[in-house]
């Protein structure tokens, strides 16, 4: 008898996906090519992370420095946006030379694309290296005003536990909190901060957790790659998993429902 596929072997319910900096099998990681595929190929949450420029301007980045992203050697918290926009973002190590005329995206261009689709949701990571230059509050500040015009949809998140309770005391917008580790100490943060979302990368996450925490939050575990992991994950507690191979795991997860 032929072996069951993947698809076949799922049974239990899958949780909803995130398109981890939008669709990055396809294009750069948090350009604005990337957010529009990740929503023309359907997802429904979409994550991207955001620094400020030294001129206190936030754009769609993960890394400070540009080497990554664009091949430089500079650091993007120390360009303004006049600098910034002659940048070209092409993940070289990965696209060789494929693109071209991609930037650096401001957040006001995200929150464009956004507002097109009302029903997603945004999870906006603030970077450290961002808070660490700027501070919290102007960091927190900058960003939120920007959302201002999608609050409803979006969820402002990051590891940093000083820049989640700046939001709250500034701002109505959801929040989540990445954690770095899942150990005892994380748990008792998080019950002191009740959070909307926890957020957590699947590698922190050993096989002798058999429930994640519960309380009023919802889980979304980060770096998932097939539909037998997010059913497992579900199982455990898990409302959202987050993928950057979004058009390989939409189709699974696909397949694994029809089936």
């Amino acid at each position: 008898m032929p072996t069951p596929s993947a698809a076949s072997r799922v049974s239990s319910p899958l949780p909803d996906l995130i398109a981890q900096r939008g669709n990055t099998e396809d294009y750069p990681e948090n350009t604005l090519p990337a957010l529009r595929s990740a929503l023309e190929l359907g997802a429904r949450h979409l994550q991207f992370d955001v620094q400020l420029t030294a001129d206190r301007r936030p754009v769609l980045l993960n890394d400070a420095s540009l080497k990554r992203m664009a091949g430089l050697e500079r650091n993007a918290l120390e360009m303004s946006w006049r600098e910034l926009v002659e940048v070209t973002v092409t993940e070289p190590e990965r696209f060789g030379d494929r693109f071209s005329d991609i930037g650096v995206p401001m957040l006001a261009q995200a929150v464009s694309v956004i507002s097109t689709h009302p029903s997603v949701t945004a999870f906006i990571e603030i970077k450290r290296a961002s808070l660490r230059v700027f501070g919290a509050e102007v960091a927190v500040s900058r960003i939120c005003d920007v959302l201002k015009p999608v609050a409803r949809q979006c969820v402002l998140v990051s590891r940093d536990l000083t820049a989640i309770h700046k939001v709250r005391q500034l701002s109505p917008y959801r929040v989540g909190w990445i954690l770095s580790e899942y150990s005892s100490l994380s748990a008792l943060k998080c019950e002191a901060l009740v959070p909307d979302y926890l957020l957590c990368e699947y590698e922190l996450l050993t096989n002798t957790v058999a429930q994640l925490w519960r309380g009023p939050w919802r889980w979304a575990i980060h770096n998932v790659t097939s539909p037998e992991t997010a059913a497992r994950l579900a199982a455990r507690g898990a409302r959202l998993v987050g993928t950057t191979s979004l058009r390989t795991v939409l189709r699974e997860f696909r397949n694994a429902r029809a089936g």
